[in-house]
């Protein structure tokens, strides 16, 4: 494939920015969650795991701690067992209670809404704080950058970071500011159910134009349609 300009790879970006907005107009999150606080802990249980399995353990979880006082008073131990079905699970309510403790210390009970102090949090990143302060507070800080949305980047050649923290700058310097809101939530859909990570459906992709990558996920062939013999 020729080098492509900068300029040549952002109207490719803006235009599957278009295309995933036609597929996905009304994407709404896929964890449950009431407020601020709620948001983060739900994130910040998300990694490395689903939004349904999240969304299994997070009533029970609300329901015995709803307020970063609650949780913040919280033994750890307790909290591991109310979310034990999720991966890294030990560490994960660690981080709940060490959290809320650090927003009632630190903030006054209130979750921050600037990137600054929300990633002060214990495990609380980058990818993150770019959810809740979009989810939450309306404000488009950047693009938060999951598996998903680097995955696709990458095969969209819009980016070649090595790792999704080094993609993001990458991804933000080719997309325009005002299309980066949706990014996230449209990119994980899209991910789940047409650019996936092992079998992508190329053959039925609305980018397949616009992908260096198309048949090639991985580099390695695949999936294209077979021509029936006649």
């Amino acid at each position: 494939m020729p080098r492509e300009s900068k300029r040549a790879k952002r109207e490719r970006g803006v235009e599957v920015c278009r295309r995933m907005g036609e597929l996905y107009p009304d994407v709404e999150s896929a964890l449950s969650f009431d407020g601020p606080f709620t948001l983060v802990i739900c994130v910040l249980l998300s990694a490395q795991t689903t939004d349904v399995a999240v969304n299994k353990v997070t009533p029970e979880l609300f329901r015995r701690w709803p307020t970063p006082q609650a949780m913040a008073a919280a033994e750890v131990l307790e909290v591991e067992d109310v979310i034990h079905s999720l991966g890294f699970y030990h560490t994960k309510a660690r981080h709940c209670v060490e959290c809320a403790q650090a927003i009632i210390a630190s903030f006054g009970g209130e979750v921050p809404g600037t990137m600054e102090e929300l990633v002060t949090l214990p495990g609380v990143g980058r990818k993150t704080a770019n959810i809740v302060l979009n989810k939450a507070f309306g404000v488009v800080d950047g693009i938060a950058v999951d598996t998903h949305v680097y995955r696709i980047a990458s095969r969209l050649r819009l980016v070649d970071a090595p790792t999704p923290a080094q993609a993001e700058p990458q991804l933000l310097d080719v997309l325009p500011r005002e299309l980066w809101g949706p990014v996230n939530e449209q990119w994980i859909h899209f991910g789940r159910e047409t650019c996936t990570s092992q079998r992508p459906k190329c053959d039925a992709c609305a980018l397949v134009d616009l992908c260096p990558s198309a048949f090639k996920a991985n580099g390695k062939p695949n999936a294209r349609p077979r021509r029936r013999s006649s």
